[in-house]
């Protein structure tokens, strides 16, 4: 019987463990709650497993950006009273080597108003959980080593 595998991805240059740190925004905690379980622990068998931080203000989302160490934001676009499209121009505007942002929102028309905040993907709402996996996998990717 072989050793199982590990991709490149999972494993650093130092040989410890690589996980994936996501953060996700929003007011809702169902819509935190349903983003979590559609990436579920690995969002694609070819990324490291992912560490959760959870957010339900603008003020903790700036601040773990600020602190680093996140790979990939996932901000509700209907979040109240601060939605997560301005808060991910924001983000894209002041925040040093800002990661990836996927904005959700309200519908498929709104699709502009994702690449007005400068977001890198947009999945509508109501949420689609493989949609939601592939597009936070395809962000992932750009930053995993």
């Amino acid at each position: 019987m072989s050793a199982p595998q590990t991709t490149g991805a999972e494993t650093g240059s130092d040989g410890a463990t690589r996980t994936l740190t996501l953060l996700v925004y929003s007011d809702d905690v169902d819509t935190r709650t349903a983003v979590r379980m559609a990436v579920g622990r690995r969002p694609a068998s070819d990324l490291p497993r992912v560490e959760w931080l959870e957010c339900a203000t603008p003020a903790a989302v700036v601040s773990a950006l600020d602190a680093g160490g996140v790979d990939v934001a996932v901000l509700d676009g209907e979040a109240s009273p601060h939605g997560g499209l301005g808060l991910c121009r924001q983000l894209k505007n002041e925040i040093y080597q800002c990661p990836p942002i996927l904005v959700l929102i309200g519908r498929v028309q709104d699709s502009w108003l994702a690449a007005w905040s400068q977001a890198d993907a947009a999945v509508p709402h109501p949420l689609d959980p493989a949609a939601v996996a592939q597009a936070v996998a395809e962000l992932a990717r750009t930053v995993v080593e």
